[in-house]
């Protein structure tokens, strides 16, 4: 890699990373404290409140994809690939009112695996998890891979070792503080990100203003702005079913909805979908300017960082570098504790250990984060692919699981076996389409096949499905408070 982006001198790359990652790890070590007992670990309690519910769900959606991978959409497809990434934030509205059902149906649950398991049955919950665990591992390399990127961007750091230290650092602070040290965290990277993400706003216009930036696409890439580009109109539908998918079955998002106190759910999902919706936008926006602002791209996942730092001086590009360190370790570290709580709670007790204890739960939950971190490491040593080839070849995969999950939070009518099927046809179609058509079609079309599948089972063989069999009782745990 070339080190012409970096503004930032390695020292004080260094500097900010240890800044940060010892203060990440402090306040994780901190809360992690009032973690009691396993589900105090994976849930914090179930007492969790409005403000630090809003706020970590804010917090996760911004991803590395968010302030990396949206400027790529914007630099590549334009306008519309600008507001395309903005659709995600519909994942979050509509899941709001799910949260909510979530909460009354399974005051219990741990995990949207337990939610398959229970409404759909073996056979579905093996082939979700298998889909789910693979989604959460994609994810956890795209950021790992923004990581080094980032680094390399604003420090010249080596990519290796900025993608290292990201994952050590949220590994260590996850492993001692679980979804408590998730959460806190969360709640102040949320206020540094929105923060920002303005500071950078404003320095691109005093720079550019909108009219250079007009001009200069309409001369250089007049496509841009075209706003009948079919590639970036089927981006808008895939982005948004995508983004739906990735919330709906991912246990990040559950987690959250069993964690949050009783009638807080769907507020704050709703809040937090407000919050975010702007972000990308905003992000997608600094990309468009970089032709006027003669910046040099060498690779479209580095427009994001590669603009930011050559708009402000040395004093704001290190707000830059604290803000996408921000949204790494704000998803990084809700990844790792929900996957973990997903093989710990669905594989190891329900699969090989019904009888573990809380000690011994929580020690299977550290090494499986542990586990995760060290894998997630070795493939992103070689940065394989860009950060949307690698993550979007997951996206028929969760875009097949939307109606399976909606419609068996909602509708007794739907079974098992139309749920089944939904998903392998939608995963297999969507991959076949990832290959042969791109990327940008693959969730619409894995999601559409999923939609059909369900409809048409449910209106051939209806089921009848009791909701308090959703209602399972769990081996007695020692609970904390948030």
């Amino acid at each position: 890699m070339e080190y012409q982006s970096a503004v930032l001198s390695p020292t004080i790359g260094w500097i900010l990373l240890a800044v940060l990652g010892v203060l990440w790890i402090g306040l994780g070590v901190y809360w992690g404290r009032k973690a009691k007992g396993i589900e105090g670990f994976m849930l914090a309690g179930r007492n969790v409140g409005l403000a630090l519910g809003a706020a970590t769900a804010m917090a996760t959606w911004i991803t590395s994809n968010t302030t990396m991978l949206a400027p790529q959409f914007a630099y590549e497809l334009g306008i519309w690939g600008m507001i395309a990434y903005s659709t995600a934030s519909f994942g979050l509205f509509l899941f709001a009112p799910l949260a909510k059902r979530i909460r009354r149906l399974m005051p219990s649950g741990y995990t949207s695996g337990d939610f398959i398991r229970l409404r759909y049955g073996k056979a579905a919950w093996i082939f979700f998890l298998m889909i789910s665990i693979f989604y959460g591992f994609t994810w956890l390399i795209s950021m790992g891979m923004a990581g080094g990127i980032l680094m390399h961007a604003l420090a010249g750091i080596p990519y290796a070792i900025g993608m290292s230290v990201i994952l050590f650092v949220c590994v260590v602070y996850t492993l001692f503080g679980g979804l408590y040290a998730v959460i806190g965290t969360d709640y102040i990277q949320s206020l540094i990100i929105l923060i920002g993400i303005v500071i950078v706003g404003i320095g691109v216009l005093t720079q550019a203003n909108f009219e250079a930036i007009y001009t200069d696409l309409k001369v250089e890439r007049p496509m841009l702005i075209n706003i009948l580009l079919p590639a970036s109109i089927m981006a808008i539908f895939n982005n948004l079913l995508f983004g739906v998918g990735e919330i709906f079955h991912s246990n990040v998002w559950w987690s959250r909805a069993f964690a949050m106190r009783e009638g807080i759910g769907r507020k704050a999902y709703t809040l937090a979908g407000f919050f975010w919706l702007p972000v990308p936008i905003a992000a997608g926006f600094i990309a468009l300017a970089a032709g006027a602002l003669g910046i040099n791209v060498t690779s479209p996942d580095m427009v994001g960082p590669l603009v930011a730092a050559n708009v402000l001086p040395k004093i704001g590009a290190i707000v830059v570098f604290a803000v996408f360190f921000c949204s790494l370790a704000s998803s990084i570290d809700s990844l790792l504790a929900a996957t973990s709580d997903l093989i710990t709670e669905d594989i190891y007790r329900k699969l090989i250990n019904p009888s573990a204890s809380d000690e011994m739960l929580r020690k299977m939950s550290a090494w499986i984060i542990i586990g995760l971190g060290l894998a997630a490491w070795l493939v992103c040593l070689p940065r394989v692919g860009t950060l949307a080839t690698v993550l979007f070849f997951a996206g028929p995969m969760v875009g097949s699981t939307i109606w399976p999950i909606a419609a068996g939070l909602f509708w007794k009518k739907a079974n098992a076996k139309g749920a089944l099927l939904a998903m392998i046809l939608g995963t297999v179609l969507g991959l076949i389409s990832y290959f042969e058509l791109g990327w940008y079609t693959a969730s619409l079309i894995g999601a559409t096949v999923s939609m059909l599948t369900v409809v048409i089972s449910t209106a051939l063989f209806p089921s009848d499905f009791d909701w308090n069999d959703l209602n399972e009782a769990h081996p007695e745990t020692t609970g904390g408070q948030a």
